[in-house]
């Protein structure tokens, strides 16, 4: 089998083809496991009777995020106006890190860019971390810490 060239697809670049996930699986059960434990917060905490409110944050800002990658990415191919980093980031922090984490994915966007990346992780940890010490420690160390 040949492969084709640009001249028997006109208009059709390398870049239009789509492109297969790298490691698929290891990414979706990463995924899983990033976002376990806050599932398991927001559910833990609203049994116990405090409010949906965590659980919608963490929806809808992960679809505000998303959003915003998928638009940047759009712009930053055609050229346009970019969404500015801090702004991806304040979405990040505000509870949108999983649909962040997963418009890199899709949109392949944000995932080489080393400064970018080491703040985008910092945020995962300081979420994960947050539940860590709501569900074992009931939000002492925190607490202590803030006041």
């Amino acid at each position: 089998m040949t492969q084709r060239s640009e001249s028997q697809h006109p208009g059709r670049s390398a870049a239009a083809k789509p492109v297969a996930v790298r490691f698929l699986k290891l990414k979706l059960v990463a995924m899983l496991l990033l976002c376990g434990l806050p599932v398991y917060g927001v559910v833990t905490y609203w049994t116990r009777g405090g409010s949906w409110l965590p659980a919608a944050i963490y929806g809808l800002m992960s679809v505000v995020a998303f959003g915003f990658y998928g638009w940047d990415k759009k712009q930053a191919q055609r050229g346009g106006q970019r969404t500015p980093e801090k702004l991806l980031h304040v979405s990040e922090l505000l509870g949108g890190w999983p649909g962040a984490l997963l418009a890199q994915q899709v949109f392949r966007h944000k995932t080489r860019k080393f400064s970018y990346q080491l703040v985008f992780w910092l945020i995962v940890l300081l979420h994960e971390l947050f539940w860590v010490d709501r569900l074992l420690f009931g939000g002492r160390l925190i607490s202590r810490h803030l006041y």
